[in-house]
Order: structure tokens, then sequence, then C-alpha cells
């Protein structure tokens, strides 16, 4: 059966640019079996513009590791005035948020990327892992030109980590493409992006980039650029690209 979707998906959206994507998954998929992964970045601002756009009902997600900056809540309150939906608001387990805090400090991500990671999944990976069971296709924000890990990524990928169908419409937009569409549709972004953010996560793990820098310099800034995912996107320590399930 997902053999079959992600064959019929793969058809429809094979040669349509990013709206007629969102347009076309949305005609195959009923609303209630589609999540929007948002971390209220430019690229999931974009993408939430184009599903509020073909649906007055839209599931859209975001991960609150507890970790994030205040001008992240606020993005994602004027978000929700702006296109009149509620965001799915998903937050780490507490017993195994406090078991990792007890065991290895509130700042363990600093001393290995063995403990980054583990924080990473903790915070953000079990938690999608629940809501990602509800789907049987995600949408995400994905661009290759973002890092050296995500230059293999395609429009339609099916997902070996959480076994469903992951669409990324946005896969061969350039970041100039993205800032002109908020721009001139208006769509609210995150004040930190005019403060030298261009990728913004947990506010531990997230700092300024000189300019010049690749997008994501500023993302766990003390890694080797290959380590820098969260665990969202890969597995075995890679992106994996398209493929049929």
């Amino acid at each position: 059966m997902m053999n079959d979707l992600f064959s019929k998906l793969q058809h429809a959206i094979d040669d349509k640019d990013a709206e007629s994507t969102v347009r076309e998954v949305l005609r195959i998929l009923p609303a209630d079996r589609l999540v929007l992964a948002s971390s209220l970045g430019v690229e999931d601002q974009v993408l939430t513009h184009l599903v509020c756009a073909v649906t007055a009902k839209p599931r859209i997600f975001t991960l609150d590791t507890g970790r994030l900056f205040p001008e992240t809540y606020e993005t994602m309150e004027r978000t929700m005035r702006r296109y009149g939906f509620r965001y799915e608001v998903l937050s780490p387990d507490t017993r195994e948020l406090e078991e990792m805090v007890r065991t290895h400090g509130p700042n363990l991500f600093y001393r290995s990327v063995e403990l980054r990671k583990l924080c990473c999944a903790v915070r953000k990976t079990h938690p999608l892992r629940r809501v990602l069971s509800t789907a049987d296709a995600w949408i995400c924000g994905l661009r290759r030109e973002q890092s050296v890990t995500r230059q293999s990524v395609e429009k339609i990928e099916w997902d070996e980590t959480f076994g469903l169908c992951k669409i990324n419409p946005l896969v061969d937009w350039t970041e100039q493409q993205v800032w002109e569409y908020i721009r001139e549709n208006k769509i609210p972004y995150n004040a930190l992006h005019d403060q030298g953010y261009p990728s913004i996560g947990c506010a531990p793990c997230t700092r300024a980039v000189k300019p010049g820098d690749s997008l994501r310099a500023g993302r766990w800034w003390w890694e080797n650029p290959e380590h820098k995912e969260c665990g969202l996107h890969i597995q075995d320590g890679k992106i994996i690209p398209g493929r049929r399930p």
C-alpha cells in the first residue's frame, strides 16, 4: 500500500513547482494524514503559507524542545494569528528528559557528538516519532543548498527511519528564492534572521554567523560540518537519498 502511495505521489509531483507540489499532495492525501514539520525557519514559513492556501485545516507541528529562543515562540504566535490555525506542539517525554539531565547535566551537548545526538534524540527525534506515526507522509523544508549533508536530497523520498513518504517541495530553491517569496507574500519570520542567524534551532546550540559563512555554520558550531544533523533527517549518520518503500 505504501509502495503504491509513493509511486502515486512521485508521478504527481515529478515535474511540479513547490506550489503545485503541495496542491497535488493534498489532493492525493487526506489533510489529516499529511503533516508539515515546522521549525519556524523561513523554509517552513514558506511551506506553511503554501499549505494554508490549499486547506483550511492543516496539520502543522513543531517541536518545543524547551531550549528555544523567545523569538521563535513569538514567530509561532504571529504565524497562527496570520493563518488561523493551531500548531500541534510536541514536547519531550518528561521522565526521559529528567533522566538525561540528571545523568549528563543540562549542557551535555558541548562535551561530545554522541551526547549532543542523545539530547537531540530526547528533545526532537522521539517526539517526532509520535506525530509521524499518525501520518502517511510529511512535508519538510529541506534544500540541497543548505549544507553538505543535504546535497543528495530529492523532492520525494521514502523515509526509512520513520516508515512513510517524505516530501521536500523546496529542494531546489536557493536562499534568494526563499527570501524573495517571504517578502513578496509578507510572511511572518523569526526576527533573529535579521540579526545574522540564517538557521535557528535551540538557543544553546545556535549562534549568529559571519558574512560568507555557510547557512548552517551557526548550528553546533563546535562540530565538523558532516556531523551537523540532529537526527530528524538521517539514518546511520547520513541523509538517506530518495528510494522506494
